[in-house]
């Protein structure tokens, strides 16, 4: 048995790793103009299995397409391991089925994207489409590994203004990632010479400078927003461990979120920076994941919280 549970545990980071990855790929294939590199031919390249003229677009969109399969293996295989293995457990057999389902979601769109080419209000949907299935299956690895009882999320209780920062960040976020997408897609990324600001000329003239300053607006919010939901931990929740630390990293994240934002403007879209850019909001997404977890396990309403900011029943 203990064999058994340390390869799930095993297979379920080399799951979320791999899922990053993906994430990581679909951002570069954007952000280098990559995905034309196969032609207008999926799965194959060119309708090759070993494509004979070699480019650096087509390394970067075959690799995406290779590392991408290879999640689906994964991912599919840790569905089924950890549905007979944890299926008593709540949360499992849901998350199982969204992170695989959604994997394959954004592999169809990415392939239709090849074949018959999509809208860019569609194609930025792809990069939130696979946040959904490396948030499933982040949580999935962190429900593995809770079975050991190391950490009881269960025990966590959080008031109802505390799941509301919770709630209603991840879900704005996620609207925060879609217009980061669409600011790639449309290739906007540099509309705006300057930051804050998009020029010193005022506001902004044309579309991709409103789409670019949209962006901006959204990332801005979202951080005031984990800032207040930080200090709201730091006076309530210090004695809950995983709600304070959560927040911690959470702000940690989305002030890396806004720097490295700032850099790709000032680099001139540096990719190194750009995919850290990437990076950033798929970790804070996971955080902000886990801590929505967490918030549906609470048990705040048989409690209360006393003068010394604990709960207790």
């Amino acid at each position: 048995m203990s064999s058994l549970r340390s390869g799930l545990k095993w297979l379920s980071v080399a799951s979320t790793i791999v899922m990053l990855l993906v994430l990581l790929g679909g951002a570069l294939v954007t952000k280098t103009e990559s995905g034309a590199g196969c032609g207008d031919s999926w799965p194959l390249c060119h309708g090759e299995l070993i494509p004979s003229n070699i480019t650096p677009e087509l390394v970067i969109e075959l690799s995406h397409r290779v590392v991408s399969g290879g999640a689906g293996i994964l991912i599919l295989a840790l569905s089924v391991w950890s549905w007979l293995a944890l299926g008593h457990v709540r949360e499992v057999k849901p998350l199982a089925l969204i992170s695989f389902f959604f994997l394959v979601l954004q592999g169809l769109i990415g392939a239709a994207a090849v074949m018959w080419g999509q809208s860019d209000a569609v194609l930025a949907l792809h990069f939130g489409i696979s946040l959904v299935s490396f948030a499933s299956v982040l949580l999935l690895t962190l429900i593995i590994f809770e079975v050991d009882q190391k950490f009881d999320a269960t025990s966590v209780k959080i008031a109802p203004r505390m799941k509301f920062h919770i709630y209603g960040i991840i879900l704005y976020s996620y609207l925060v990632v879609y217009t980061g997408a669409l600011v790639r897609h449309t290739n906007a990324s540099l509309a705006c010479p300057s930051w804050p600001l998009c020029s010193r000329a005022g506001l902004p003239t044309q579309m991709h400078e409103w789409i670019q300053m949209g962006h901006r607006f959204a990332a801005g919010l979202i951080f005031v927003w984990v800032l207040i939901a930080f200090i709201h931990a730091f006076k309530h929740y210090r004695n809950q461990r995983a709600i304070y630390y959560g927040w911690m990293i959470a702000l940690i994240l989305v002030s890396l979120q806004v720097i490295s934002g700032a850099l790709v403007v000032f680099t001139k879209l540096n990719l190194f920076i750009a995919l850290g850019h990437a990076l950033f909001i798929s970790c804070l997404f996971g955080v902000l994941s886990y801590l929505a977890l967490m918030a549906t396990r609470s048990k705040y309403n048989e409690g209360k919280i006393d003068h010394n900011h604990t709960i207790s029943k």
